[in-house]
């Protein structure tokens, strides 16, 4: 999707010449670590990956690494724009939401983000780990790089990793003085500024600094009902920085927020209205959502202090202390009709105080690290399903979180080119959780201010729930020379497991047959047990032909079990409509697949000197697919289940040119991303699922000798493809051939509302905007 940069390794021509069919692509530009702020000596792309630097050609893990200059050269918005050009992955904003993050790596993640669940890839702010996705999707500014790890990462960065890691690492202030001012102007009124500022104080030691940003956008479309935009966006963003450098010491105390205000999104219908006939909508951006209150309104910031103390050449003592908290009001409008029919104010709020400690090791050949984490999280949800003939259900969830861990991680070179690294990480994980569910009549839940008289308590539920799991990893790697590397490793992982908020008493199984549901059985209807991923793997990271040609390859198999299976159903309690939230561990999985990476330096100097012309492509393949799946009714139908959002192709390529012009350089990049068809849901869900489809990018960029100024323009889909994201679906299957039920001629039968829903959310249209920036 963008012109990306990164080192990447594989193996030798002939290799090269069976990749080079893959298009998936990536830009040079140097990396920079957070800790160390250098690259490595031969000028390779230095991350993190393992909790200390390293060359990325020397880290036994399927890393992207994506450089803060190449995501602003290439009008990078926020974080979901790496995912076309990370083999493998799908970041993108959660269904009707604006910042809510939807995460898969290698076919494993979280689609529903009500609290009580977790995501299976974790998302990292400076190493501080973030609990809930809500306020995920971050903006692009003041970026460092941004590191994707994928694969099982339970050793180094615990529970909810199994699917791999997003690390997002902002910028290190500088040693001299700083002001630099950067603009956006584009289609649909997109008019975003970015103002960073540092400056040392005294000889030098500290550092102040910090960054603001305004990101707006009109719609894409309109509300029909409201008559607000719609995919409009409304964000302010900051960041303060104080740093103190010392000989053996460096603190870094970092405070962020973000107030994002846009309007709340809603969804395009795919099927006209089955109790008014409402025709569907020509625009996919436009909606008829009447749902009026409560507004959209996300609020999310937090504090961190990076503490690392040097006290010999051998050891290094590192801390990280984090609070971070944010309070989200997201309503659907599930149906998207102007009616209250499946109408739903929500608010999330989430808090978490985390501390780690680090005592990192370098020994000559031997390097290793042992570390602490604990984690104290809340996740509070409330929302209201709002159905016709003044019916609401109100949800009420409330999930306490308290991880403690022990970890370590050991690398010992047996010789110049054999070493052997292994790890392990002890988790106690223990969720407490509050859930209740009310029927209100004649109006709305007391929670939205609504004067609904309560019908029936559905659930009334407090329990808990402690789990521990051991996570090791190991790996043994082969360097047959400096640029080569093979590698083998084994990593697990697990995914914490907890109660469904959204589930109802007394739906549960009266397994005792005594016509009263015990504490029991309701207990093991509404829990759920925590998921976890076996990963073996293999790898070829090379550098070829003076760094003209360098890539990686690596083919993967995991065993999944335990798969948690969250679902939602439309239902009959008490002769009232409502829904249930049906919660199991079904599944058992196999998962496989390769991911290839390459880099190539086409020609230099072949026209004036300096040219530069590069490309960049990469290939993601995975065959997913479950073992068992049981079903409500205690069948086994894998062989009609299939992982949603895990296109079975990734794939994408960008052809790069740089020429020097006057003071300057100019930068052209084109890029085309294709992914293949994908399901939204386990079941097959005709209209919403989205087909195969191609993306088509490009910039052309021309900056000044040491980027004292830049100007440049910005294509994004420029073929205008529409393309399904995310969607909803209340409408009645068959469980044995996964199509629709129909009734009479043709008529769909809804499960929830009387309308029906089938409501999709698209990505962005075709967007051209110019970015502007001076650098004092």
């Amino acid at each position: 999707m963008m012109a990306l940069r990164h080192s990447v390794g594989i193996s030798a021509v002939r290799t090269l010449a069976l990749a080079s069919v893959a298009c998936c692509g990536i830009l040079t530009s140097p990396v920079v670590a957070q800790e160390a702020g250098v690259s490595d000596d031969d000028g390779g792309i230095v991350v993190t990956a393992r909790r200390r630097e390293e060359s990325l050609l020397n880290v036994p893990i399927a890393v992207t690494a994506i450089s803060g200059d190449t995501l602003e050269r290439t009008g990078a918005i926020d974080i979901t724009d790496i995912s076309n050009s990370s083999p493998n992955v799908t970041l993108e904003t959660s269904r009707g939401t604006n910042s809510t993050l939807t995460a898969f790596i290698r076919g494993v993640g979280q689609q529903d983000p009500v609290a009580g669940f977790e995501a299976g890839v974790g998302l990292y702010l400076d190493d501080v780990y973030l609990n809930r996705p809500q306020a995920a999707v971050l903006d692009i500014y003041d970026v460092e790089r941004i590191e994707v790890l994928r694969g099982p990462q339970g050793t180094l960065y615990g529970r909810n990793t199994i699917g791999g890691a997003v690390k997002y690492v902002t910028k290190r202030l500088g040693d001299d003085p700083m002001l630099k001012i950067r603009g956006t102007y584009g289609s649909y009124n997109q008019a975003d500024g970015v103002i960073t500022a540092s400056t040392p104080v005294g000889n030098g030691t500290l550092k102040l600094g910090g960054a603001v940003a305004r990101l707006s956008r009109g719609g894409f479309g309109d509300n029909l009902t409201t008559g607000d935009d719609n995919y409009n966006k409304d964000v302010w963003a900051g960041r303060l920085t104080a740093q103190v450098e010392a000989k053996d010491a460096f603190f870094r105390l970092t405070g962020d927020y973000t107030k994002d205000k846009s309007n709340p999104r809603g969804g395009h219908r795919l099927i006209p209205g089955l109790f008014t006939g409402a025709p569907v909508l020509n625009d996919v951006y436009d909606t008829r959502g009447g749902l009026l209150d409560p507004k959209q309104d996300i609020e999310a910031w937090g504090v961190s202090l990076f503490s690392e103390l040097k006290p010999t050449d051998m050891f290094t003592v590192r801390s990280i202390t984090a609070y971070r908290k944010d309070d989200s009001a997201t309503p659907i409008d599930f149906d998207s009709l102007a009616a209250v029919d499946v109408d739903v104010p929500a608010f999330y709020n989430n808090k978490q105080f985390s501390q780690e400690l680090q005592l990192l090791i370098d020994a000559g050949p031997f390097n290793g690290l042992i570390g602490g984490y604990f984690l104290d999280a809340n996740a509070r949800t409330a929302f209201d399903v709002r159905l016709p003939n003044g019916v609401t259900a109100l949800t009420f969830g409330d999930v306490d979180t308290e991880t403690f861990a022990i970890f370590g991680d050991f690398t010992y070179d047996l010789s110049q080119m054999f070493s052997v690294s292994v790890g392990g990480r002890y988790t106690w994980d223990k969720r407490s959780s509050t859930v209740l569910r009310r029927t209100y009549l004649g109006g709305g839940s007391p929670f939205f201010g609504g004067n609904g008289t309560l019908f029936a308590t559905t659930s009334d539920f407090t329990g808990d729930k402690t789990f521990k799991e051991f996570t090791p990893r190991a790996s043994v790697s082969f360097k047959p020379s400096p640029d080569h590397t093979i590698y083998a490793s084994y990593a697990k992982g697990f995914k914490g497991g907890g109660f469904d908020p959204r589930g109802v008493s007394t739906a549960a199984p009266d397994t005792n047959r005594d016509g009263v549901r015990s504490y029991q059985e309701i207990f093991d209807f509404l829990s759920f047990d925590p998921e976890t991923v076996e990963s073996y793997e293999v790898g070829y990271k090379a550098s070829l032909f003076d760094r003209r040609l360098t890539m990686a390859l690596a083919a993967f198999h995991a065993d999944y079990s335990d798969v948690q299976v969250p679902g939602s159903v439309g239902a009959i309690i008490n002769g009232q409509q409502t829904f249930i939230g049906v919660t199991t561990n079904a599944g058992k999985a196999r998962i496989r697949g390769i991911e290839y990476e390459g880099n190539l330096a086409i020609a230099r100097d072949f026209g004036t000197e300096g040219d530069r012309l590069n490309f960049n492509w990469a290939l993601g393949y995975i065959d997913a697919k479950y073992k068992r799946f049981i079903d409500s009714r205690g069948i086994d139908v894998a062989d009609r289940r299939k992982f949603q959002n895990t296109p079975k192709w990734t794939a994408s390529g960008t052809l790069a040119y740089s020429t020097p012009i006057g003071s300057g350089n100019l930068n052209a990049s084109s890029t085309l991303a294709y992914r293949s068809a994908s399901q939204q849901f386990e079941l097959r869900t005709p209209g919403l699922d989205q087909g195969k489809f191609a993306l088509w990018d490009a910039s052309l960029v021309w900056s000044s000798e040491g980027d004292r100024f830049s100007l440049g323009v910005h294509g994004r889909n420029l073929t205008n493809k529409k393309y399904i994201v995310s969607g909803y679906n209340f409408l009645s299957q068959n469980p044995d051939t996964g199509n629709f039920n129909r009734t009479g001629a043709g008529a769909l039968i809804p499960t929830l509302g009387r309308e029906g829903v089938l409501t999709a959310y698209y990505g962005n249209p075709r967007q051209v905007f110019v970015t502007g920036s001076v650098k004092f």
